[in-house]
């Protein structure tokens, strides 16, 4: 079933991590595109091609810089530009950044997040009358296998990433009470990648470690619904939409190549995401999609066409968030990666559309129109 969730089946993404890499240098994409000065004019840029909804962060580094002590004037300028431009916004709270000083696997992180959330949430309800969206912590999986088992992110640790899932879990938990105590109407989402992994032999030891991979993609989602690890206190009303992010490179074979596009070991993306979301009973949606070069449209096209065969079964698909939807540069080597709609490497670039891209997105538009009027009708 076609519907969308959030105004408009197909969305854009504001990439907006903000962590700090091991040269302790902190990214800020937001404002390396110059998207956090010039929200207004994005948010206009997305409606002129056909998308009224959009992924994008707070920046908790900077406006917690000292303990207690709230400045909202780096996000007070987005907020305001999504209500005047009528922009739909899924809000990150945590997108990697956390401030300096805060150790992520200790209590006070979780405590000072959630008072964090909390006043996040006041700021969205004195500014707005709508019902916020937000994401508590972005890809909760990813995190804590890049910062607790190869090192690559905060913790920068190895041999903890089980640690550290469960206490991303927890951070989530404790900030979505904390907003739903401020805005009982308030949905909350994840964004959590959707991979398949396929075993290095034909042996059965090799099968079983593949297979143990692919479970453990849906273990965050599971803790915070209280499917498992009980002790954590999830529960079923922790998530009122489910997020999968799927890119070209999420399909791989254990501890080797990417499986890409076109290859016969290649898996098709329906195949993945109807059984990901038959697991749970919450609607879901693409949070994250994209590819980088002259394939963009070619990617965006056949995500489209597979979740049109995804929700003929029934399945609940409510939207596909095109990320990031400004081109930026590499986190850690500041190449220019052409993976957006606009170009975006300067904070001051013009907003070019690359035309092929902007064309697909123009006809997918029109397809989800009118496959919503057929879904509402039914």
């Amino acid at each position: 079933m076609i519907q969308p969730l959030f105004g408009t089946m197909l969305m854009g993404g504001f990439e907006c991590a903000a962590q700090k890499l091991k040269s302790r240098r902190r990214l800020d994409i937001a404002a390396s595109t110059g998207h956090a000065a010039r929200a207004a004019e994005d948010y206009r840029l997305l409606h002129a091609h056909g998308m009224a909804a959009a992924r994008d962060g707070l920046r908790w580094h900077l406006i917690e810089q000292r303990p207690g002590r709230y400045d909202w004037s780096s996000f007070l300028p987005m907020l305001r530009a999504a209500r005047e431009t009528n922009t739909r916004i899924i809000w990150d709270l945590l997108h990697y950044g956390i401030p300096d000083g805060v150790d992520v696997l200790s209590p006070r992180f979780i405590t000072r997040f959630a008072a964090f959330a909390r006043e996040a949430a006041r700021v969205i309800a004195s500014e707005t009358d709508t019902a916020p969206c937000f994401t508590p912590v972005n890809e909760i999986s990813y995190w804590a296998f890049a910062g607790g088992d190869t090192g690559d992110l905060n913790p920068f640790a190895r041999g903890s990433g089980d640690v550290l899932k469960r206490q991303l879990v927890r951070a989530a938990l404790a900030a979505t009470c904390e907003v739903r105590s401020i805005n009982s109407q308030a949905r909350i989402t994840c964004a959590e990648p959707l991979i398949n992994v396929l075993p290095a032999d034909a042996s059965p030891a090799a099968a079983a470690k593949a297979a143990r991979h692919n479970e453990s993609q849906f273990e965050a989602v599971d803790m915070l619904l209280g499917l498992k690890a009980p002790d954590l206190s999830g529960h079923a009303d922790a998530l009122d939409v489910i997020g999968f992010n799927y890119y070209y490179n999420n399909q791989w074979i254990d501890e080797g190549r990417t499986v890409f596009l076109g290859a016969w070991l290649h898996v098709p993306l329906h195949q993945l995401l109807g059984p990901a979301a038959a697991r749970y009973s919450q609607p879901v949606y693409i949070a994250e999609t994209g590819t980088e070069g002259v394939f963009r449209p070619h990617w965006l096209r056949y995500v489209c066409d597979e979740v049109c065969v995804a929700a003929r079964p029934g399945t609940m698909v409510g939207g596909i968030c095109l990320y990031p939807i400004i081109s930026h540069l590499g986190w850690v080597d500041d190449r220019h990666c052409q993976n957006g709609l606009f170009d975006g490497h300067a904070p001051d670039g013009h907003r070019h559309a690359h035309a092929a891209l902007a064309g697909e997105i123009r006809d997918q538009a029109t397809r989800f129109r009118a496959l919503a009027r057929v879904s509402a009708a039914a």
